[in-house]
């Protein structure tokens, strides 16, 4: 937290002042309570200590004004905000090692099931593609609101051989840069998940560059294990996930980097980024919250004093 006009907070000072005058005052008070020897008289004469409670409206009222001061100082804040708008691009591997049962009941059927509740997940506003990538990239659905045209491209995609990443990443910035192209476009973000490396089409380097130099940044999520197999032509074919490649992939075009070995853990995966792209950071003042607290403790001040001591403090 920053404060925009600290200068306020001098006037803190004659709060404090006051804040110390309440407490010698309370400890005269008390010295002069034991000076009084005939306790017996004393009790009769005197009204019963309220003890900790004529602490309490004192307190609250010193409370409300040190809250005030500081809502004077103009605090700000950093606070998530949801975007107007955005367009997010979903690049899916469909490639043959996404068959893989070592995430179950597959990696494809568990990708496609986390990808139909971050599409239904993510803000109505947003505009939202599908690419699918194989030995090429398709733009499935080009970037829409209409989420039923996206769900059931995914509940149509199929699996075929070889994985050209650096292809779903062009593909998804033509399709950005087709939507909105008469008007200012809305911040862009590519979200791939791939499960293996780079075989064919342009390579990643020049599509995280291309990506990197038209503002859109790339997220994406490393998915299977180290362990898997898939069969082909009667034997089993290690497909281990290449998480390193990714991952150069995301540095370099200024995404984040997500690892999921399990539905659960992909699914968490894309609620984060959910997150993370449908708000942005924004820097706001927030005096209005301490404002507020000071006017709840000064009701709790003028509450406990008329029901404690029949007068307001």
């Amino acid at each position: 937290m920053t404060l925009l006009a600290p200068i306020w907070l001098l006037l803190l000072i004659p709060v404090a002042l006051l804040a110390v005058t309440y407490v010698v005052m309370s400890l005269r008070k008390s010295s002069y309570a034991v000076r009084f020897t005939n306790l017996d008289l004393l009790d009769k004469v005197a009204p019963r200590n309220p003890g900790w409670r004529r602490h309490v409206p004192a307190a609250a009222l010193l409370l409300m004004f040190a809250l005030l001061v500081v809502g004077f100082a103009r605090p700000t804040a950093e606070l998530q905000v949801p975007r107007e708008r955005a367009t997010i691009m979903v690049a899916f591997d469909v490639s043959a090692s996404m068959s893989a049962t070592d995430v179950a009941p597959n990696r494809f059927e568990a990708a496609k099931q986390a990808a139909r509740q971050f599409v239904q997940g993510l803000p109505e506003r947003f505009n939202l593609g599908l690419v699918s990538f194989s030995s090429d990239a398709t733009v499935a659905v080009p970037p829409t609101l209409d989420r039923r045209a996206v769900l059931d491209a995914v509940e149509r995609l199929g699996t075929a051989s070889g994985t050209a990443i650096g292809e779903a990443v062009y593909s998804s910035l033509e399709a950005i840069a087709a939507l909105d192209s008469e008007e200012e476009a809305p911040p862009a973000h590519i979200v791939l998940l791939s499960d293996g490396s780079n075989t064919t089409g342009r390579t990643v380097s020049d599509a995280a560059a291309e990506a990197s130099s038209r503002g859109v940044p790339v997220t994406t999520i490393a998915y299977g294990t180290a362990d898997g197999t898939i069969s082909l032509s009667g034997r089993q074919v290690p497909v281990p996930v290449d998480g390193p490649a990714l991952r150069d992939l995301a540095e370099a075009a200024g995404g984040g980097f997500y690892e999921a070995a399990s539905g659960d853990e992909l699914q968490a995966v894309y609620e984060d980024i959910g997150t993370s792209v449908g708000y942005r950071t924004e820097t706001q003042e927030i005096w209005q919250w301490f404002v507020g607290a000071g006017l709840i403790f000064a009701l709790i001040a003028a509450a406990t004093s008329m029901l404690w001591f029949s007068r307001l403090p």
